[in-house]
């Protein structure tokens, strides 16, 4: 006869009003912690990257541009963009604009994994914001101060909402299609390069002075700004599954594996090239690196990621060291930190190698969906037989790539000239040549000198222009 016993819970894993039966508390803890991280690669990680590689008179400008679009951006994600981003359906690429700061909505179960929309809120709110400080990087040492507090809300509002509901939202119809992007290379990363390149577009280029010899005032803590960037890349790829997962730890190891050789094949090739280990392309290399796996991180083996590592400090390399100076229109856009390259063509690198490496059992374990076979890397697609999934998959991945090259094009020009009949998008002239006691009434350091030792360097291929009067070249990241 069988004898029944109850079983009473640890009071610490007991669920109670505070922590109800559908919250897991590891999930929860991770998914803060990750978001932490990806914070932390913003404030202070990318105020202190830009403003030390900038010159000197534009390293409180630069900084600031970052640090105000943090604020601005959680501002107007917790009245209306979360919900228009992850919410209710409203037309098919976009959900329906709602507060989201009522206690009743935060404390809710997410959308997905097995935490509140509190937790989901804040991990995608970092995620928006470290896209329009990217963007940033392309309108440094010249943008209107006015005009970015415009353009930062607005485009967050008509740009951004629409690639995150399309993507990564439940109800979004390239997610419905099986696109693959792990976490954020076309979200953060292709669009802000596209959309910082158009831009700079609109707003010109920086004082004619500024394009001839633009060096880093600080490279020391632009290291240290790299080094947050990279740190915190743990919690940007592997926050994604919502789970602490063995697919998190996948997505983590990989992320950084692909970095590391990023960076090495780009130190290779300046050492080849240019004679010299440069320290700022190392960077660059860093970064390419890192957007190129993310969205792929989880999905692919090891092996994959050293070899998207190897591609993505390459092929980014030739686009930003010879293509870029070969090029008629690239060189007439002013893209101050480069980051069509470092995140336009490394993020659609990355998709698109994703479309070949994408490995369906992991693509199992991060989706957790019963139809996890139709996510068919094309490679894997040969190898077992189902080559006109592979090539679905692959073809989606350009799909998606188009998508956010076409809405960032358009919305961003929209947005851009529109601005321009509110509030110049440029400095004037005298404003440009002063920089940031003009702009902000203070400076970055009380000493002398404006980093004139540098232009002699051997590293300066990174940061003066070739050409009469300052006609084109990527500067630095």
């Amino acid at each position: 006869m069988a004898s029944s016993t109850n079983f009473t819970l640890p009071s610490n894993l007991a669920p109670n009003e505070a922590s109800p039966e559908w919250m897991n508390k590891g999930d929860n803890a991770w998914q803060l912690t990750a978001a932490t991280l990806v914070g932390i690669q913003s404030v202070p990680g990318l105020v202190i990257l830009y403003g030390s590689i900038v010159k000197k008179k534009w390293a409180v400008n630069s900084a600031f541009m970052a640090l105000y679009a943090f604020a601005a951006v959680l501002v107007c994600w917790v009245l209306w963009g979360y919900r228009m981003s992850f919410g209710d359906e409203g037309i098919k690429v976009i959900g329906k604009p709602s507060l989201a700061v009522d206690e009743a909505y935060m404390l809710k179960k997410a959308f997905l994994g097995s935490f509140p929309n509190a937790t989901m809120m804040f991990f995608q709110f970092v995620f928006a914001a470290i896209t329009l400080i990217l963007i940033a990087g392309a309108l440094l040492g010249r943008m209107n101060f006015y005009a970015w507090m415009i353009f930062v809300p607005v485009w967050l509002t008509c740009s951004y909402t629409i690639t995150a509901y399309s993507i990564w939202s439940v109800n979004g119809w390239l997610a419905l299609r099986g696109v693959i992007d792990y976490s954020g290379g076309y979200v953060i990363h292709l669009a802000s390069g596209v959309a910082g390149f158009t831009a700079a577009y609109w707003v010109g280029p920086r004082h004619s002075k500024d394009r001839e010899r633009f060096p880093p005032n600080n490279i020391l803590l632009m290291l240290a700004g790299a080094g947050l960037l990279w740190m915190g890349w743990t919690g940007f790829n592997g926050g994604d599954p919502y789970v602490v997962s063995i697919d998190a730890s996948l997505a983590v190891i990989n992320t950084h594996v692909c970095t590391a050789t990023s960076l090495l094949t780009w130190l290779l090739l300046d050492i080849i090239f240019f004679g010299k280990p440069s320290v700022i392309g190392a960077t660059q290399g860093m970064i390419t690196g890192l957007v190129c796996i993310t969205p792929a991180a989880g999905v692919v083996q090891g092996w994959a990621a050293i070899i998207m590592g190897m591609l993505s400090g390459s092929i980014p390399w030739y686009t930003m060291m010879i293509l870029h100076k070969q090029i008629w229109f690239l060189k007439q856009v002013d893209d101050t930190m480069a980051v069509f390259h470092t995140h336009g063509v490394a993020s659609t690198l990355g998709g698109l190698l994703t479309g070949l490496f994408a490995e369906p059992k992991l693509c199992r374990l991060f989706y957790q969906v019963d139809n996890w076979e139709h996510y068919t890397g094309l490679f894997y697609g040969f190898q077992t037989g189902r080559s006109k999934a592979g090539a679905k998959q692959l073809g989606l991945q350009l799909l998606g790539v188009v998508f956010v090259i076409v809405v960032n094009v358009v919305i961003t020009s929209i947005i851009c000239v529109l601005i321009s009949f509110v509030v110049p998008l440029r400095l004037s002239d005298d404003e440009l040549a002063e920089g940031d006691n003009a702009v902000h009434g203070e400076e970055a350091y009380a000493l002398w000198g404006d980093g004139e030792k540098f232009e002699n360097s051997k590293l300066s291929a990174y940061g003066v222009d070739e050409g009469p009067k300052g006609q084109g070249e990527v500067q630095m990241v």
